[in-house]
């Protein structure tokens, strides 16, 4: 009887079979095993000085001016220098310290594609105009992964002889000064390009599934134009964008693609993610407890945005009830002051937005690039990506590790949904949710740090093929894959509960009822039910598996014979003999591979899995 209540307390269930205990017990050992005890080995690493627990660590980061200097920064935000003939404005930052510069570089591009992201969302919501579905189109462009290489375009792009200056300075005449952006500004400026789509397709999202008896109402009270906007639709739609919003930032906190790229200018490199990385890359993480410290800060703060966000959203729910099923959103034809700004403002930016991938492939099929524009037509670096051993093989090797880390995915998620889905009564069903979510809070750096701290210090790994000190025997490809799967887990979890929780648990009972086991009702009922989730949320985490950066340029970047392609890229991009065209012609690659899963996903199962969010 006391075995009985504990196994109903733990599985929900009083005799819980094979097939209920393993979807519990394997991703939980899974996430345990390969994310929480790295984790804490981490922690424990950054919390030891001269065999006892000090905060020593910590206190020599938040105790020195080069971490945290937030009296006396230095540097200018925008100052004037000689270029050629003439003077340029240079923008490229204040120096408040690592720790400083990594949240207000976060929070700055967290303002900056809220504004993008929504205001593109409201527009494609709310208003039909013409060339909309071109518009729809083109937003999805700055989501194509290019690693590295749209980096460089959009530095490109922010030179004095760059395509900004091209067109405000010296044809629109709009700028009193060519401007040159470097630095944490330049930092901030390609990410914010590069991420705005996740805050767009959130708050297009939250747009789209406003009940609009509401706002008609409100209409009905006198509310119309911004103070409706203000009082009823922004508010009903800002739990998705914040979370697109925390998302972002998560994501600018972990960036190392924008640091890697504008390390020329040295405060560039004054960012968490950098200096972990570049402490990684030159061996000094080795027996580095203070790189650990810095690591769980950037840990901590990006857990405790994600923390936030799942706590807001929970805060603030609204209920839309609609008398009649599914509603229609209110869409518009814009007013003629609306179309200008559409036109004139809306979509300009947007080109912009979507430059970097555009140059990217100019990029790919050009000989130099050294003015505004890319020149010399070739074909030689497509065709090194299919001919040039090393390049193949960094393909080989992203696309095993890929296919590898998604059979993996596809066995937690379905596991972990399984469970917490049918099981809500359980006690570990909380806790298997909340692990299968919270590896998208954890930057990929700290991913690379905690199982460098686990693996070569830790029995039974230590000295094997996934000890990072082994060099001898060291297999990146094995860290890589555990990486991957923990990493993009999210992704396909998300997908897979969510079919799970379209199917009714009565047809499952029924088969069960008629005789067939758990096994047989969960093959041949539910899978059949929710394989289009299934295939979709793959799809979504192969295409993010293929692209890893922080750890595909970490530990995977040990051994150059087992590259990810992440790490080739990096090598092209800043090595002294590199090529950023070879570069940009596996960026290339990669979009293909994310255009072509995104399609098929899409039109297979009917379903947007370009959608990113935390909610």
């Amino acid at each position: 009887m006391k075995v009985s209540k504990w196994s109903e307390r733990l599985f929900g269930t009083p005799l819980p079979d094979a097939v209920v205990m393993t979807s519990f017990l394997f991703p939980l050992l899974y996430l345990v095993m390969f994310l929480v005890i790295p984790v804490l080995v981490m922690l424990a690493t950054a919390f030891e000085y001269n065999g006892h627990i000090s905060l020593y660590w910590f206190k020599s980061i938040f105790g020195s001016s080069y971490y945290f200097n937030p009296f006396h920064p230095e540097g200018y935000l925008v100052t004037t220098r000689p270029y050629g003939n003439h003077e340029v404005y240079y923008l490229f930052g204040k120096d408040f310290g690592v720790v400083l510069n990594s949240i207000i570089v976060s929070i700055s591009v967290m303002i900056l594609t809220t504004i993008l992201g929504t205001g593109f969302a409201f527009i494609m919501a709310r208003y039909d105009f013409p060339g909309k579905n071109i518009m729809r189109v083109l937003l999805f462009i700055p989501l194509l992964v290019t690693p590295f290489v749209n980096v460089v375009v959009v530095k490109k792009m922010f030179l004095p002889n760059g395509l900004i200056n091209w067109i405000f300075y010296e044809h629109l005449h709009l700028f009193p000064k060519p401007i040159w952006i470097d630095g944490l500004i330049g930092v901030i400026i390609a990410q914010t390009i590069t991420y705005y789509p996740i805050v767009y397709l959130n708050a297009y999202a939250s747009f789209i599934n406003i009940d609009p008896s509401l706002e008609e109402q409100a209409e009905n009270l006198g509310s119309k134009g911004f103070h409706l906007f203000r009082t009823v639709t922004f508010p009903l739609a800002l739990p998705g964008i914040t979370a697109g919003a925390i998302l972002v930032g998560i994501f600018s906190l972990e960036d190392l693609a924008a640091p890697i790229v504008f390390q020329g200018s040295n405060i560039a490199k004054k960012l968490m993610s950098y200096q972990i990385y570049s402490s990684f890359v030159s061996g000094f993480a080795v027996g580095n407890p203070q790189m650990a410290a810095l690591a769980l800060v950037m840990l901590t703060i990006a857990l405790i945005m994600f923390l936030t966000v799942r706590w807001y959203v929970g805060l603030r729910q609204y209920a839309m009830l609609s008398k009649g099923g599914r509603w229609k959103p209110r869409v518009a034809k814009p007013k003629w002051w609306q179309a200008l700004l559409i036109a004139f403002v809306a979509v300009p930016t947007l080109l912009l937005t979507i430059f970097p991938q555009i140059g990217v492939i100019l990029l790919a099929f050009s000989k130099s690039w050294y003015g505004t524009w890319p020149t010399g037509f070739t074909l030689e670096n497509m065709k090194a990506i299919l001919t040039q051993p090393d390049i193949v093989r960094v393909i080989e090797n992203s696309l095993l590790y890929s296919t590898v880390a998604i059979v993996i995915i596809i066995l937690l998620s379905l596991t972990a949904s399984y469970a917490a889905g049918r099981f809500k009564k359980a006690k570990l069903s909380p806790i298997l949710d909340s692990l299968a979510t919270i590896p998208i809070a954890v930057p990929g750096i700290v991913i690379a740090m905690s199982y460098f701290f686990f693996f070569s210090g830790v029995p039974p790994f230590k000295g094997s093929i996934l000890d990072p000190t082994n060099l001898l025997y060291f297999f990146p490809g094995a860290a890589l894959i555990l990486a991957y799967s923990i990493r993009r887990l999210p992704f396909a979890a998300r997908s897979i509960s969510a079919g799970i929780q379209q199917v009714h648990v009565s047809l499952e009972e029924a088969a069960m009822n008629l005789g067939a086991g758990r096994w047989r009702s969960l093959t041949s009922v539910l899978l059949p039910l929710i394989y289009l989730n299934l295939l979709g949320g793959a799809m979504l985490s192969f295409v993010y598996c293929m692209s890893e950066t922080s750890v595909g340029i970490t530990l995977g970047s040990i051994n150059s014979t087992w590259y990810p392609i992440t790490a080739k890229m990096k090598e092209l991009i800043i090595g002294a003999v590199g090529s950023a065209n070879l570069a940009a012609a596996l960026g290339v690659f990669l979009m293909a591979v994310q255009i072509t899963a995104i399609v098929v996903a899409n039109v297979i199962t009917k379903q947007r899995y370009a959608f990113i969010g935390l909610t």
